[in-house]
């Protein structure tokens, strides 16, 4: 079923189903191409560093969560976003760690400019198999409008 902006309500928190597992190999292939940190890319480095082993760039991590959004939440009615406010990286990943997030419905409004188009403010959080958060930002979505698509 298609989430067209109408159906979006606010407060309403969404736990969605799928999981990510954190593997050493993509991790390290991530960081070695875009994220070339010693902690994200040599195991005896990132045992010397704060993280005590190796750890997913924080821009992996934001991607491994986008791939659940995208997967258990976003949908055709989904225009793409404005932005990213309040990114934050809260706890270090690690190879072996499973992903998970949910999504809180801020607010939302009808766009001034464009009738075929609202506005939500989302938040995601990221958890870990033990429940830690690891991730959250707020997201400026644009939704489809069900009277433009009819």
């Amino acid at each position: 079923m298609t989430r067209y902006f109408e159906d979006i309500d606010v407060g309403a928190v969404h736990e969605l189903e799928g999981r990510y597992e954190v593997t050493k190999a993509e991790l390290t292939e991530f960081a070695e191409r875009y994220d070339p940190q010693p902690f994200h890319t040599d195991e005896a480095a990132a045992e010397e560093s704060i993280f005590g082993s190796l750890a997913a760039s924080g821009w992996h991590t934001a991607s491994m969560c986008m791939r659940l959004l995208v997967d258990g939440f976003l949908d055709e009615a989904s225009m793409g976003a404005r932005g990213v406010e309040d990114l934050r990286w809260k706890h270090p990943v690690h190879p072996g760690d499973t992903l998970r997030v949910s999504v809180e419905i801020l607010d939302k409004r009808p766009s001034e400019s464009r009738p075929e188009m609202g506005h939500v403010r989302t938040k995601l959080v990221g958890y870990n198999q033990e429940d830690e958060a690891v991730i959250e930002w707020v997201a400026l979505g644009m939704y489809r409008r069900r009277e433009a698509a009819e």
